[in-house]
């Protein structure tokens, strides 16, 4: 899963990139992502997979990654990484799917067009 972080994170600005966000724009969702990504990963199981999806819209890009919950992790708000989401990002919350046959924990981040606040 690690080794995959960078395609994950490439795409995340390609996709800024071709939604005409500028350049400090484009590079913060590139950092944020990595973050998260790399959260995750160090969360997750062996073998399991990091789910990552990219929503573009005319005012921000969503991104939501989530892995399969963990047994006994939690994400900690506490750190230095979270301090980073937080500023490189607009919204940043920890989700959890309980209620499914696959429980997952995740990421979800919004980084809003400049000049457009959430």
């Amino acid at each position: 899963m690690p080794t995959q972080i960078a395609t994950v994170r490439a795409v995340a600005a390609d996709l800024a990139a071709r939604a005409d966000f500028d350049l400090d724009a484009v590079s913060d969702l590139r950092m944020a992502v990595d973050e998260v990504c790399s959260t995750l990963a160090t969360l997750a199981r062996p073998g399991s997979r990091l789910h990552c999806t990219l929503r573009v819209d005319p005012d921000r890009i969503t991104v939501i990654a989530r892995i399969p919950k963990p047994e006994y992790s939690m994400i900690s708000q506490n750190t230095f990484g979270w301090q980073v989401l937080a500023t490189l990002t607009d919204k940043v919350e920890i989700i959890a799917e309980h209620d499914s046959d696959t429980p997952s924990l995740g990421i979800q981040l919004v980084k809003m067009r400049p000049g457009i606040t959430a």
